[in-house]
């Protein structure tokens, strides 16, 4: 079982980290978007990096596949760990869901605001109920982590790509394929603004591709 991670980030793209360890094996680690954001203020490519992983096993019925899923401390798993109890929230489902800060969501949880945990994508009004009815008055201490400064950057990233897929749609694209062209164009450039400057990342990534 692999519990931690440490080398040089290779590259980093949407909800990944891939780590290069001693220059001969990467691995590849899901991480969640509100401590993917922590990530890539204080890391760049080739720096250092330490990652305590939560190693699993995805199954289907031809095989099965193992995932690690990053995080800069053993409290923010922890809380994953606890996140995970809750009936249907898988590690894949739970990763893609604290997309706000950990202390927030832990609020959240035991001040039962249902509305808050009802935007985590992935996240239905059925589902914050039960999460609140498992882990209500049992999640008090994840509150005192002090991320909250994260908040603002992770709603107006959202907010960023809303407002490009909104454009793309407009222009005819599919919404998967808009999707994926804002992906790409995050890749190039995680640093833009608004969604002005994305729209015109997604446009040069666009160029790019039809010159190769």
């Amino acid at each position: 079982m692999i519990s931690k991670i440490q080398g040089k980030i290779k590259s980093k793209k949407s909800g990944k980290v891939l780590v290069e360890v001693n220059g001969s094996i990467s691995y590849e680690v899901l991480v969640p978007e509100a401590i993917m954001r922590n990530i890539e203020k204080e890391n760049t490519e080739g720096s250092d990096i330490a990652l305590i992983t939560y190693h699993y096993y995805q199954t289907d019925p031809s095989k099965s596949i193992p995932v690690l899923i990053g995080f800069l401390n053993e409290i923010e798993k922890e809380f994953f760990e606890k996140f995970i109890t809750v009936s249907g929230v898988g590690p894949k489902a739970a990763c893609r869901a604290l997309a706000l800060p950990i202390s927030e969501i832990a609020d959240a949880i035991d001040r039962a605001d249902l509305a808050l945990l009802k935007t985590l994508p992935g996240i239905g009004e059925q589902r914050a109920k039960e999460i609140i009815a498992k882990l209500q008055n049992k999640v008090g201490k994840f509150g005192l982590i002090q991320d909250r400064f994260t908040r603002d950057a992770a709603l107006a990233g959202q907010d960023i790509k809303e407002e490009a897929l909104s454009v793309l749609l407009q222009l005819q694209y599919k919404k998967n394929e808009a999707r994926d062209m804002i992906s790409k164009a995050l890749q190039g450039n995680p640093g833009v603004n608004s969604s002005e400057e994305l729209l015109n990342e997604v446009y040069k990534a666009r160029q790019n591709e039809k010159r190769r």
